[in-house]
């Protein structure tokens, strides 16, 4: 039988070897993680904290430069069904055609293509987990994450926070 003591120390040891392997998520927050991959990738449209601050609402930049999420069905362009572009909330830059648009019934706008060369992917170890983090291609601004369990033709579903992006109609 363990004592207390020597379970608790089995179990800070199991604890520390999961983290160093990557197995748990590094106790960080999201504007460090953000940090780190603007400092990894140059984008072409950078503000200081404070002008991201004045561009966004307080929900966009905790989306778009802490790596939050939206909660589920809380966005309106997740029942956005006209013709038009889905861009970046933070520079603007088109990232997704309606014509790609899905309904996944996660909640949030799902699409299983972005734009040419709009985004772009790293990996995300948060919460235990890896998954592949899609970030705007210009700016760096976190939009969601892409999974492998979408439609034809790609298989793909871009899994995107709707307060990431706003929708550009197309002109009639």
């Amino acid at each position: 039988m363990f004592s207390r003591r020597q379970l608790l120390v089995a179990s800070g040891g199991f604890g520390l070897a999961a983290l160093a392997i990557g197995l748990l998520p590094k106790f960080s927050t999201g504007a460090a993680l953000i940090s780190e991959a603007s400092a990894a990738e140059a984008f072409e449209v950078t503000h200081s904290d404070s002008e991201w601050h004045a561009i966004l609402s307080d929900e966009q930049y905790e989306i778009l430069r802490e790596e939050g999420t939206e909660r589920a069905y809380s966005s309106p362009l997740n029942n956005e069904h006209r013709d038009g572009t889905f861009a970046c909330a933070g520079c603007g830059l088109p990232l997704f055609s309606s014509a790609t648009k899905f309904d996944s019934h996660t909640g949030w706008p799902s699409f299983w293509a972005p734009l040419d060369k709009a985004v772009a992917t790293r990996q995300d170890r948060s919460f235990g987990m890896v998954r592949e983090e899609v970030h705007c291609r210009r700016c760096g601004g976190h939009l969601g994450h892409v999974f492998d369990d979408g439609p034809k033709p790609t298989g793909l579903r871009y899994c995107m926070n709707g307060l990431a992006m706003k929708f550009v109609p197309r002109d009639v």
